[in-house]
């Protein structure tokens, strides 16, 4: 609270708060802007009967339930960012060009070209389905232009003004995007909830209380696990007169390396059969129409998603944790810099030990993280209330965002009281 006291005394930083409040602004006007032609209320029944499609939703900040110009949100954005990540593994080339500050700026305008066709892919996908859906009437070429055109645009739109957030304002910009976006439903789900529990039924009061209680100890958890790190001792040899000394320091290894990427991974990878099985199911070869209805009927089974749900986000836990976390390279630049761990011989040694240690942390984080992911389908069962659909995933996301954005507004206040001195 001193810290946010102390914001409007320098003008800089008071700017930069400014900025990002008024670009987070513009985009919730954005994302009430329809695109013309839908029967929202077919829509948003859509969205709440559809488990992998409530997700979407969820992470689109509610634009898809509102047929909005930002239909996608900042989605093609993150899925291009995590292409060219991922291309790294397999191009050596691009590892390179990930190490050095030019080539950051080329993949970034890489990620910013290659968000255009996923953009574009991702919202005729998503239009064709609601229209099988019968929510959206049959359109002609014009129509469909005009729609993948705006929702095309609302999406680079989204992505200008997060990096702009990120470059003038507090905090990743995307990343508030998305936060704001999951925050915006709160405001309905808890005047639906109001209105459930004023019918005075005594078991919807108590699920109430249960609910609450669980989201508070949900935001405690996930609070405890992101600032969890082990620290692993490190010396590093330095030459004086009389000979050698050591210089101790330490090598934090966080719990929650991968962040909320899995989850993101998984829901994706998730999404896609489930599109595939809505489109299938009209299909004139009956063992396909039959095969996809199967399909589509198990993923809206909440056990038998949730099932899913959680072994992916485990399994891409694991994945994105060997692509970020490399002991090969740590153990390496160790050696180099003279650098040992006590009792550990620096080389192959310093490696398997580094790896032991990631796998352990990584099962905590990876259970941790599918936990949080199947959370909305556990308290649903357990409180029996439908009306609030924040789950373990939004208030991630939220307490994350909450918590990087703290940082940088500390570390700008105190950047600012050392300039005055």
């Amino acid at each position: 609270m001193s810290s946010l006291d102390k914001i409007w005394q320098f003008k800089s930083l008071r700017n930069k708060i400014l900025i990002t409040v008024s670009l987070l602004v513009c985009t919730r006007i954005l994302a009430h802007i329809p695109l013309p032609g839908v029967d929202i209320t077919k829509l948003q029944t859509f969205f709440q009967q559809n488990q992998t499609f409530g997700l979407l939703n969820m992470f689109s900040g509610g634009t898809m339930s509102n047929f909005s110009i930002i239909l996608m949100g900042v989605g093609p954005y993150i899925t291009s960012s995590i292409i060219f990540q991922l291309l790294g593994m397999i191009f050596p080339s691009v590892e390179e060009m990930q190490k050095e500050e030019a080539g950051k700026q080329k993949l970034t305008q890489w990620t910013r070209l290659g968000t255009i066709p996923l953009a574009l892919i991702q919202a005729y996908s998503m239009l064709f389905l609601l229209r099988n859906q019968g929510i959206i009437p049959t359109w002609t070429p014009f129509d469909l232009s005009m729609m993948l055109i705006s929702v095309c645009a609302g999406t680079i739109v989204l992505m200008w003004l997060g990096e702009i957030i990120s470059e003038n304002g507090i905090g990743n910009g995307v990343s508030m995007i998305i936060a704001l976006g999951i925050l915006s439903g709160f405001p309905t789900q808890i005047r639906d909830t109001a209105a459930l529990l004023g019918s005075g039924d005594s078991g919807k009061i108590i699920g109430a209380i249960i609910f609450l209680a669980i989201m508070i100890v949900t935001i405690a958890g996930i609070i405890f696990v992101q600032e969890g790190q082990r620290n692993i001792p490190i010396s590093y040899a330095r030459r004086v007169k009389q000979g050698f000394s050591g210089v101790a320091s330490h090598l934090p290894i966080r719990v929650n390396i991968a962040g909320v990427i899995p989850i993101i991974f998984a829901m994706s990878i998730l999404v896609m059969p489930g599109v595939l099985a809505k489109y299938l199911q009209s299909a004139r070869t009956d063992w396909i129409a039959q095969g996809a209805k199967f399909v589509s009927n198990t993923l809206d089974n909440q056990l038998y998603h949730g099932i899913i749900y959680f072994i992916l986000v485990v399994a891409f836990t694991y994945f994105y944790t060997s692509v970020v976390f490399k002991p090969e390279q740590i153990a390496e630049n160790l050696q180099k810099q003279s650098g040992f761990i006590p009792g550990i011989r620096p080389g192959r040694e310093t490696r398997e030990y580094l790896a032991a240690i990631i796998t352990k942390i990584t099962l905590f984080g990876a259970l941790f993280l599918g936990v949080i992911a199947i959370l909305p389908y556990i308290v649903q069962s357990v409180t029996n209330i439908n009306t609030i659909a924040l789950g373990g995933t939004g208030i991630l996301i939220i307490v994350s965002v909450v918590i990087e954005t703290m940082r940088q507004i500390e570390a700008q206040v105190l950047t600012h009281t050392y300039d005055n001195y």
